[in-house]
């Protein structure tokens, strides 16, 4: 079985915020739960389901529509899931909010025999999520590589990172930034565990290996079997990240929504560029700078 965010708590028991609730909806629109064109359930249906008030619910619903995930969003019916976005089955002409264009680049590269993702960012979540689309044609049988190799450099726990910091003040007794481990560990930990099943569910050899940056990276970057890489910049904003006990206002970023453009070798020989140098400066980090990372 595929881990999703449903399965994992982070937090423990507590109430659901827009973020979790789009999380959620977003799962079940890339697992096929709900299709391009389905109508989604009122707000208050969605209120009930999820224990929430609706302006919760309506909020998660903004988040998903400024991912380009709903359609014909108006104040008189339920929006329904967009149709599949373009660039399907090439690289997108337009960027695209993370979330919608990861996923589809990358069932196109798991299509080849010997698969080679090497990542940079700041937490694996877009990662995880977008790697249940080429996990699933798997399982389906329509692709079948013959070897996985997946490399992802993320922000050293030792380190002062640039976000997410509180606005104003300290971080009294570490909170905001073992929010972040927490979550950087959980959803590597839920990413390695399904690439790994396929191991033992299909025998494909299967090689996931994390290391430490010593600084935030700005920016993210996907280099997909050395002949497409997928950059998106990290853009700061105010947030309110909810505890047990209180909120606080701190600079953090989401880079679910970060729009996320493609260079792909054979496009232009600028692109070709792009990509030789993205990889070699990955090569580098990865070489030099960066240590050992255990995901606790």
């Amino acid at each position: 079985m595929v881990v999703t965010q449903e399965n994992v708590a982070v937090n423990g028991s507590r109430k659901l915020t827009p973020q979790d609730i789009a999380d959620t909806l977003r799962d079940r629109i890339r697992t096929g739960d709900l299709k391009p064109g389905d109508r989604l359930p009122t707000q208050a249906v969605l209120a009930e389901e999820f224990g929430v008030e609706r302006g919760t619910v309506r909020q998660a619903l903004k988040t998903l529509q400024s991912d380009g995930l709903l359609a014909n969003v108006s104040k008189g019916s339920p929006p329904r899931i967009a149709a599949e976005p373009p660039g399907v089955t090439g690289a997108a002409v337009e960027p695209q909010a993370s979330m919608v264009g990861l996923a589809p680049r990358l069932a196109a590269a798991f299509s080849q025999p010997h698969v080679r993702i090497d990542v940079v960012s700041y937490t694996a979540e877009t990662l995880m999520i977008a790697l249940g689309e080429p996990v699933r044609h798997i399982h389906e049988g329509t692709i079948r590589p013959e070897s996985i190799t997946v490399r992802v450099l993320l922000p050293s726990s030792d380190i002062d990172l640039a976000f997410p910091r509180p606005i104003e003040g300290p971080d009294e007794g570490g909170k905001v930034h073992r929010r972040w481990l927490a979550l950087r560990n959980t959803q590597g930990q839920v990413l390695r565990h399904n690439l790994r099943a396929l191991r033992a569910s299909h025998g494909i050899d299967v090689d996931v290996t994390f290391r430490a940056l010593p600084f935030t990276p700005p920016v993210k970057l996907y280099l997909l079997n050395g002949a497409e890489a997928l950059l998106a910049y990290y853009t700061i904003e105010r947030s309110t990240l909810d505890f047990d006990s209180a909120e606080i206002e701190a600079f953090d970023v989401s880079g679910l929504r970060s729009p996320l453009f493609s260079f792909e070798k054979g496009t232009s020989p600028r692109d070709a560029a792009f990509v030789d140098e993205s990889q070699k400066w990955f090569a580098a980090l990865w070489a030099t700078i960066a240590t050992d990372l255990t995901l606790s």
